[in-house]
């Protein structure tokens, strides 16, 4: 029982390895996208420009000014305008400290509040008119609020604000979320307005015209906002409206845990609250649920970011779209983004929506329309209000265009968004999204008719981020990453760094093509024809025959028996490498090795030496990248032996026994030079290279061998035991995980029987102990061992069985 007790927790272990690897196989036969080409932080190819301060942190809340000449950041303890007019100018125009005084920071460590927490991080920036800024930090714990001078940068008091307290238009602690927006002056925020950060609050400040600011009903029944994380505030300039994007508790779902939902919240711009109820409070405030959710799988329901991509030109403002992007609660490291429309949301909100019971304190769908969610209800009936006031949430969920996200990541997590459309050569619009995720990459994808793609990922930040920030400027064509390190300037494109029309149509960059004329890959124009496929990345119906710049032919000279590494590596992320020789037709397969990197090793000897060309394969394209000549080098050792001329019978002999003892001599050479193989270079393992036991996932192409009749040239090539059988003929095509998942499957099957056979067995052991244990509670056994008789047991049952039994013992005495 001890075995099979250790043979079941083996057999489990097994199953779940197994399990864990039949996962892994299946993520990797899902077809994960890869970026095209990626670019560590401070690569040569795609440079960076970065501005960063000794005393400067936390500059993550960034502005750019109309013209989109200049860039103001809010930092740690000052405000910064930054002239990024130029291309590759990143220069401080001025600088504006703003810390708090040592009063307030000592009131701040009494809270028990740390040296960070303490700081004024400025996490509201926003144009105010034309001529000045608006800014609010956490101020050491206690928020503050000021104006800003554009051209100067000097501090002026805001209206009606004397002592610059800001409570409800930034948040006290400096990493908690919040959004802010001013349209025509005035002050839109979501933010809380409490030293805990409890109470949340939609309000507007700096109201004109002699309006009240307006404020979350503070009278009602039940939460308007349940422990919501704002993301972003935009507004429609069609109807007037702001609305505000969040994530927090759905309570309308009877989930035994704390189920969060994404929601998109809306205001009129001049809602002034009701006459006698709701007085200073929305009358127009409405929610609803943005549904992110693939086909049968659970929804994505925490928005992380919000990014709004205007109309094509010419179009009207209904078809304005929002770009989310969202996370899942139980898979922290899945992304999606989908894409709402402007219209479904005003469906919704001009839609039922429903009530809550004080009761049972459920939500229930009304079945009426009371005009809820609609400006000017200012002097409609306190009945109309009141009803306003208890149903404020849509019965209809936000879903995306298409019914489903554009984009779905299993394996990464995206903390923002930015969008923006250009045109193609073709004349037809794309649509590119700027995705950062929490690792640092800045991924640049674009959305094809049939899927996407995933030009390159840009390396902006190496350690995590408790804040990062990115903005897009269309005009100056750079995204404009800001962390608590620095603020980077990443240019959107960058097409001079593809040298050949053959990568420049691989790129699939809707702002890149070929122009044949010039014969650079140069940001396209509709004025001149351009070379470019982004849906296919057809080369041959792009370029044609263009004149490819063959690389330089490498020689190298080497000893017989010496090993061989032919250097290749891939151009991008998506190639295949292959290598080309005429050799491949007479040799064996088994003389060469492709490591994993790309590069050929092989052993030098008269049938090895000769041309070889590595070819990169990418979408059916083949290109030469490298070219090699192996050639020996003159030595006593590489002078092959004479024909000896056959004489007699006994000439014939010594001469076959010469040549044997020489074919040895060689072979012991060779086996001697791969057991060094470690020794000339580390990076080839050598169980790999004489104990294949994993192929390297390169191409298997056939090959032509040679007649087994026909006598090899090289001194005994059976016996080098090389490891990866590598072809040359074809592309490498997708590797096939087939092979692999039967096998994980059939030996998940055969635990499975072990399983079942050994609980069989444990069952009928047990069993069998328990029977023999009520045997003995009802009787005894007796043993006799008579001369010439086989020994006999009886047992006796009872009382009346051993009287019974007994002139029976008597007889066989």
């Amino acid at each position: 029982m001890k075995n099979l007790s250790i043979l079941a927790m083996a057999c489990g272990c097994q199953i779940w390895v197994l399990c864990t690897a039949l996962g892994h196989l299946l993520a990797l036969s899902s077809g994960l996208a890869t970026p095209r080409i990626s670019f560590p932080l401070g690569s040569p190819n795609r440079p960076l420009q970065d501005f960063q301060i000794e005393d400067i942190s936390n500059a993550v809340t960034l502005l750019l000014s109309k013209d989109e000449s200049t860039l103001f950041v809010g930092a740690r303890d000052a405000v910064l305008s930054l002239d990024v007019s130029q291309p590759g100018v990143f220069t401080m125009k001025t600088k504006m400290e703003w810390k708090p005084t040592p009063r307030d920071l000592q009131m701040c460590y009494q809270k028990a509040r740390s040296e960070l927490d303490c700081q004024n991080l400025v996490r509201v920036l926003q144009h105010i008119n034309t001529t000045h800024l608006y800014a609010c930090g956490s101020y050491a714990y206690n928020p503050h609020d000021t104006y800003i001078v554009k051209d100067s940068l000097t501090m002026v008091k805001v209206p009606h604000n004397s002592n610059g307290e800001a409570r409800g238009r930034c948040p006290f602690n400096p990493f908690q979320r919040s959004t802010a927006i001013t349209i025509d002056g005035e002050l839109f925020t979501g933010t809380t307005s409490d030293f805990w950060g409890k109470k949340a609050v939609i309000s507007r400040h700096l109201s004109k015209d002699g309006r009240p600011d307006v404020n979350l009903d503070k009278d009602t029944s039940i939460k308007l906002l349940d422990e919501p994380t704002f993301v972003g505030a935009l507004t429609d300039p069609a109807d007037r409206k702001v609305y505000f994007f969040f994530s927090e508790v759905g309570k309308e779902y009877s989930f035994p845990d704390e189920l969060r939902v994404s929601r998109v919240a809306q205001v009129c711009k001049g809602d002034i609250g009701g006459i006698r109820t709701l007085q200073k409070s929305w009358t127009s405030f409405a929610k609803a649920q943005l549904l992110c959710q693939p086909p049968k799988d659970l929804p994505f329901g925490l928005i992380q970011d919000i990014a709004r991509l205007q109309p094509a030109e010419g179009a009207s403002t209904q078809e304005m779209l929002f770009y989310g992007l969202f996370t899942s609660q139980w898979s922290p490291n899945k992304s999606a983004v989908c894409v709402f429309g402007i219209k479904k949301i005003k469906a919704v909100f001009n839609g039922i929506y429903k009530e809550f019971n004080k009761e049972s304190h459920q939500w229930n769908p009304s079945g009426k329309n009371y005009n809820l969610g609609r400006c000017g209800l200012r002097n409609a009936s306190d009945s109309v209000l009141t009803m306003a006031r208890l149903s404020f949430l849509a019965s209809d969920a936000v879903t995306p265009v298409g019914g489903a996200p554009v984009l779905v990541f299993p394996d990464q997590h995206y903390s923002r968004v930015a969008v923006l459309r250009t045109q193609a050569a073709n004349g037809k619009d794309y649509t590119v999204l700027f995705l950062l995720s929490e690792s640092g990459w800045l991924h640049k994808i674009v959305l094809l008719d049939g899927g996407h793609h995933i030009i390159e990922e840009i390396q902006v930040f190496r350690q995590p981020q408790p804040m990062a920030n990115i903005l897009l400027s269309t005009a100056k064509g750079v995204v404009f990453v800001g962390t608590s390190e620095r603020v980077t300037k990443v240019s959107v494109t960058q097409c001079p760094l593809y040298t050949s029309c053959a990568q420049c149509v691989l790129a699939r960059d809707p702002f890149c093509g070929w122009d044949h004329a010039s014969g650079v890959c140069a940001r396209v124009s509709t004025s001149l024809h351009f070379g470019q496929d982004v849906e296919h990345g057809n080369v041959s119906k792009e370029c044609g025959n263009y004149d490819r710049t063959m690389p330089d032919t490498e020689k190298k000279y080497l000893s017989i028996n010496a090993r061989v590494r032919l250097d290749c590596s891939k151009p991008t992320n998506l190639a295949t490498l292959i290598w080309k020789s005429p050799k491949w037709d007479t040799l064996p397969q088994d003389l060469f090795f492709q490591s994993r990197e790309g590069s050929l090793v092989f052993f030098a000897t008269y049938d090895t030496e000769g041309t070889y060309h590595c070819v990169s394969v990418e979408r059916g394209f083949q290109e030469t990248i490298a070219n090699y000549i192996v050639s020996l080098s003159a030595s006593p050792r590489s002078i092959a032996p004479q024909p000896v001329q056959t004489r007699t019978t006994s000439s014939d002999n010594i001469q076959s026994k010469t040549s044997s003892e020489q074919e040895n001599s060689m072979n012991q050479e060779h086996a001697n030079t791969m057991m060094d193989i470690d020794e000339v270079d580390e990076n080839i393992n050598l169980e790999e290279v004489l104990n294949p036991i994993t192929p390297v996932p390169t191409p298997h192409l056939p090959y032509t061998q040679t007649d087994s009749t026909t006598p090899s040239k090289a001194p005994d090539t059976q016996t080098h035991r090389s490891s990866i059988i590598q072809s040359f003929n074809e592309p490498q095509m997708a590797k096939s995980y087939h092979s692999e998942l039967i096998a994980v499957s059939f030996l998940l099957a055969v635990c499975v029987c072990v399983f079942v056979l050994a609980g069989l067995y444990g069952w009928r052991q047990r069993r069998t102990f328990k029977l023999g244990d009520q045997v003995k509670s009802e009787g005894e056994s007796l043993s006799f061992e008579v001369s010439g008789v086989k020994p006999t047991t009886y047992q006796f049952d009872n009382v009346s069985n051993n009287a019974e039994h007994a002139g029976e013992i008597s007889d066989v005495r």
